[in-house]
Order: structure tokens, then sequence, then C-alpha cells
């Protein structure tokens, strides 16, 4: 685990605002000292602090939560996205190929064009960018532009030049999107031209980003498919130097040497074990609505039983990438085995983790709860693509579609949840994905905003192993946000989103009032360790 915020030796009172701790649900002010919380109380008491401490925060009525942790995160790509071209706003192919005009005039000296987030579902016609029409927008010029998904791109042909063999990969179309083998050539590629001053301001631009929604710490997904060992120790060797949120990080290869290494906390993260349901290639136990297959399976039940139990031997986690039923069916019956070879204890004790695990079912479900699988999930993945009318809908059928994402079922299994963004695939925005798990488009997979709060803020540190952070309680690491919001309200656990309550008798810790239509909180202040990484300017 890295970040650039060793423990201050500072006291801190923050008082005359809302602290949600369930130390005391009433809390109105916490003392924060070398770097933990040494206090939380009410602001009568908090007097007895005033005169002992280096700084004195008046809240004014703010809110103040742990930090949030992202427990999926591509950080160099995010970087990328948010300083380079961006097509997730793109309404239609048109406009998504203006843009790209646009970009190669303003980007002359870049030696690779580099875009991300188009999705042709969402556009009329439902046609990704012709190969022609990509070297038309450039000018010939390099360019990659991964889906929204990041599993599949189109490229230009000076893209396609760059890398020799391409065209005899499977994944290769002569006018398709990449996939597959192909596709992470190109990608391997396009993000080599990447000088490493780009590549420091990327990580940099990304980390400051989280650090400005309330995000403390993120979960890194690295891996020789998705980015590259240099791009990963740096982004480690940043973040231990610089001020700005806590980088954990996962290297998603069968190489637990390489894994330990790196510094990794696990083999784990994009460890793939089949694709994604935009691109096609998440795997399936029964054929996709919208084609005659199945998708591809990329890792069968005997390489994940080799790798989980080299893992467990090693002390390490093992975790894999998931989504459609057939490859979340492998993972489950890989893990079990390397239970049967190494124990069971053992195997709940390590805290392995599967990234994504859309399409569950009951067996499933309760698999994870007896191997103490943790669930990675991106309640963002529902609210962009679910509903009958979303893509879900169009690659599986509506009855089918309506299963993904049972973060409730989940929930009553016992299954661990720690909630993540998968960044850029959908934006870092933690209250934005709290919304997403307590508003679920299928209602009866609807979880409580406090439940979902939990797996976005105490799940990401259980999910490392951590069952002492994510929680303002004396003791803890002083990551926490600030926040500016409406009337907190409280919800009984079993109410899902029905019943809502500003009762102060309850005895429990309030949460801002997420129902769809309403705004969000604003982010005025992030601490890592004692340590202030964001100031909102005027905030």
């Amino acid at each position: 685990m890295s970040n650039g915020t060793a423990p201050t030796s500072r006291t801190v009172l923050l008082r005359g605002g809302e602290v949600h701790s369930p130390a005391d649900p009433f809390a109105t002010a916490m003392v924060v000292e070398r770097g933990h919380v040494a206090w939380v109380g009410s602001e009568g008491a908090a007097d007895a602090f005033a005169e002992g401490v280096d700084e004195v925060v008046d809240l004014e009525g703010a809110l103040v939560t742990p930090a949030f942790t992202d427990a999926h995160v591509h950080t160099t790509s995010t970087g990328l996205a948010l300083t380079g071209l961006d097509l997730s706003g793109a309404p239609s192919l048109e406009a998504a190929l203006d843009a790209i005009r646009g970009f190669a005039a303003a980007r002359p000296a870049d030696r690779v064009l580099l875009g991300h987030g188009w999705d042709a579902a969402r556009w009329p016609g439902g046609r990704p960018p012709a190969r022609a029409e990509l070297d038309e927008a450039t000018g010939g010029r390099p360019l990659y532009l991964s889906r929204v998904d990041v599993h599949s791109a189109v490229v230009t042909t000076g893209l396609l030049d760059m890398v020799p063999g391409v065209t005899a990969m499977t994944g290769f179309a002569a006018d398709l999107p990449l996939t597959g083998d192909a596709h992470h050539a190109v990608r391997a590629a396009a993000f080599g031209a990447v000088t490493p001053a780009q590549r420091a301001e990327a990580q940099r631009a990304a980390l400051a980003h989280a650090a400005s929604v309330g995000i403390g710490t993120l979960h890194e997904c690295g891996g020789p498919h998705i980015s590259s060992e240099e791009d990963f120790t740096g982004l480690l060797r940043l973040a231990a130097e610089e001020p700005g949120p806590r980088v954990v990080g996962y290297w998603a290869e069968q190489d637990v040497d390489k894994a330990r290494e790196l510094g990794a906390l696990g083999a784990a993260g994009d460890l793939f074990a089949d694709g994604s349901l935009g691109s096609h290639t998440a795997c399936l136990h029964e054929s996709y609505a919208d084609a005659g297959h199945s998708g591809t399976p990329y890792l069968d039940a005997a390489a994940v039983a080799a790798h989980v139990a080299a893992c467990t031997e090693a002390g390490l986690q093992a975790g894999f990438h998931a989504i459609g039923d057939a490859a979340v069916t492998a993972v489950v019956e890989g893990v079990r085995a390397a239970a049967e070879k190494v124990g069971l204890a053992r195997i709940r004790a390590a805290r392995h983790r599967v990234e994504h695990a859309e399409m569950m079912t009951g067996a499933t479900i309760a698999a994870f709860a007896e191997l103490g699988l943790t669930a990675s999930v991106q309640p963002a993945f529902d609210a962009f693509w679910g509903g009958d009318d979303g893509m879900y809908a169009q690659r599986l059928g509506v009855e089918r579609a309506r299963t993904l994402n049972p973060f409730a079922a989940m929930l009553r299994a016992g299954v661990p949840l720690a909630f993540g963004s998968d960044s850029p695939v959908t934006p870092l925005d933690p209250w934005g994905t709290v919304r997403a798990a307590a508003f679920h488009r299928t209602p009866g997979h609807r979880v409580s905003v406090r439940a979902a709060f939990t797996a976005h803020t105490r799940g990401g540190w259980r999910a490392i192993g951590r069952d002492d952070a994510g929680v303002l309680v004396p003791g803890a690491p002083a990551d926490y946000a600030v926040w500016r919001t409406g009337e907190l309200i409280v919800q009984a656990p079993d109410d899902r989103v029905a019943r809502w309550s500003t009762d102060p008798r309850s005895g429990t810790p309030g949460l801002p009032d997420l129902t769809p239509g309403t705004g969000l909180p604003v982010c005025l202040r992030t601490v890592v360790g004692g340590e202030t990484v964001f100031v909102r300017p005027g905030g």
C-alpha cells in the first residue's frame, strides 16, 4: 500500500458539523492526532480539547464521513481520459468523428493519439467508426480509441502498421473493433508511445481528481495486458512520494513472484477469466441474444485452482475478472478445488476477490459466501447499461438482463462487497455509485444507502485485509472527507429505499438524501492519514 502522506504529528479539532461515526451517532466534533482519529463526540465535550490542539476547524454545519475507497481503478488510463480525448459524451458517430478531428488538430506533437469512451450502443444506428473514417479524421496518424468497457477498440491504419502480424492475431477483423490478442497488441503499442512525463502527468491528474471527489484510497488494477510494469511501479512510487490518495496495487498475472516483485498486494485484479458484455466477450452459459455465440473463456477452472493455491501458499491475494455466468462458475469451481488442496480456512483467510461478478446465480452467490470471496463490484454499470432498454437487455434479452448485479441477494448471503468504478469505464463518482446501488434499475437488487456507503468505504479496506479502517472511530486512520450537503436522513437497514426518517432518536448516523433528482454532496476537503490532500477553492 502506498501513499505520500506520512502521518502528521499535528493535532486538529473539527467541530460544528455532523460526524458520521458509529462510535457516537450524534457526534458533531472529532479530534485527529498523529494521523489517526483520537476522539469523536459532542460539541459541548469538544471544549475540553480546544486549548491543546494545533488547529481548530469550524465545519460550519458540514458533514464529515470516512473517505471513500474505489476498489477498482485504472489510474493512468483515467488520467489519460481526463487529459486526452473523452468520447463518453458523444451523442452520435458524427459527433465522435468531429471530436477526433479537433483533438488531432490540437495535438500535433503526439506520436499516437489516445481516446476513450465511445459506445456505439448509445448512438443512432449503433455502428462504431470504420477504419477509413478514422484515417480521414486523423489525417492518417496512429489513433487508439478504446470502447467504454476497454475490452475492444477501434484504431487507424497508422496504428496497425506499428504492430507487425496483428492481422493474423485472434480478435482481428477487417473493419470491426479489435478484441482479444489483436486488441492487447495494439493497446501495448499505443500506450508504449506514451512518454514517462506524459504518464506521470496522467497519474497526477487522476489522483488529484480522485481526491477532489472524496476518495482517499484507490485499488489500482494493473497487468501486462492492461498497462505495463513501468506504469504500475511508477504509479506506486509517485503515490508514495507525493501527497494524495493511498494506492493499493494489484497485478493481473499468473506469476506470483512477479506480483510480489512489483510491490502488488495480490496477483489479482483484471486477471481475465472472460471479457465484457458490451464487446460480446463475456463468457456465458447461453448465447447472446444479439449474437450467435456465448463469448470467450480465457481461464478454465483448473487454471483458476492452480493460481489460487499458489497465491494462498505465497501469502498473496488471488483475484479474477469475471462477468459472464460461465466465467463466474469457472472461478468458483477453481477456488473450491484450491480449497480442497490447501484447506478452506486458508482460502477464506486470504480474502481472494472477484472483479465485477455481474452474472451471479443462487449457486455462485452461495459459493462466494462459503469461500469468503470478496465481490469487487461497480454499481454504476447498472446505472449506465441496465434497464429494459439498456445495453444489457440488448445483449442478453430483458429477462436475463434483470438478473445482473444482484447486490441485495449477495449481501443477504453474507458476500463481502467492495464498491468501485472501473474508471475510466465509469467515472470516479462515489456518491453516484452509492445512489446507483440504492436505486438499482431492478428494484429487487437494491440495497440500503447505509449498506452501499459501507461497501464503498469500509468494504474497500476489508477487501485488502484491514478491518480497522474506513470508519471514523478512535484508533482508525484519519482518512476522511468533508461535504456540503442537504438534510441528513436515517434509513433502517431493511428498508431499502422505501422509508426514511429524520428522527434523531434513531441512534444511527445520518447520510445525505440520494433520491434521484436531488443534488449529490459536494466535497470540500479530503484528508488522508491526517494530511489534507484536497481543499475546494472558496469551499
